[in-house]
């Protein structure tokens, strides 16, 4: 064996050696490049549209869904709870809700596009704890007077279920509304304005 077999190894050797790390530097490199266009989590749960299955929520139901690292409510109510939000019209503080809690494009006491359906962030105005989902009438520990509800039990505050505060509560307003639309009979998407394509 002479010096140039020996030199030629060598040298095969390095180049296969640097040829491999090399490759192994660019994979390291493009993955978190690549990884990059991708948004991260804290950028979807800043505002990314959440969608939501309804055809399957029962009249009386509720579910729970996050959008922007908060609880949202999707409420199916019956005809019974349309009539009783229409009776609590004068022992809420804002029937009408004049207050900005809620899109513009929502309007009316029901605080929906569609009466069978309440979409509301689930947290209380006073001091952001999570009301409890409380459709029962007459609730023994709410009183013969409760009419179905929300009700928080951080300090009290009750809600009917369209989200209007009652009077005299340490809530100071409704619960929101986020922005949402229907996209078909079976599909809501919320974080996303009706007329948004």
């Amino acid at each position: 064996m002479n010096n140039g077999d020996v030199s030629q190894g060598r040298r095969r050797f390095l180049i296969g050696a640097t040829s491999v790390v090399g490759g192994a530097g660019v994979v390291g490199a493009a993955v978190p490049f690549l990884g990059s266009w991708n948004p991260s989590a804290k950028a979807e749960a800043a505002g990314a549209p959440v969608t939501v299955n309804i055809s399957k929520i029962e009249p009386g139901q509720q579910v729970t869904v996050e959008w922007r690292g908060k609880p949202v409510w999707v409420i199916r109510r019956s005809e019974e709870m349309l009539a009783n939000i229409e009776k609590l019209n004068d022992t809420v503080k804002d029937p009408q809700s004049e207050a900005p809690q809620q899109p513009t494009y929502i309007e009316g006491i029901y605080r929906s596009l569609k009466p069978e359906f309440a979409v509301i962030v689930g947290l209380c105005t006073h001091l952001g704890c999570v009301p409890s989902y409380r459709p029962e009438v007459a609730a023994e520990d709410l009183g013969e007077n409760w009419l179905g509800g929300l009700f928080c039990p951080c300090h009290g505050s009750r809600y009917d279920l369209a989200g209007r505060v009652y009077q005299a509560q340490p809530a100071p307003l409704n619960l929101e509304v986020p922005p949402y639309r229907f996209d078909d009979d079976a599909t809501l998407t919320i974080g996303l304005d009706p007329e948004a394509a």
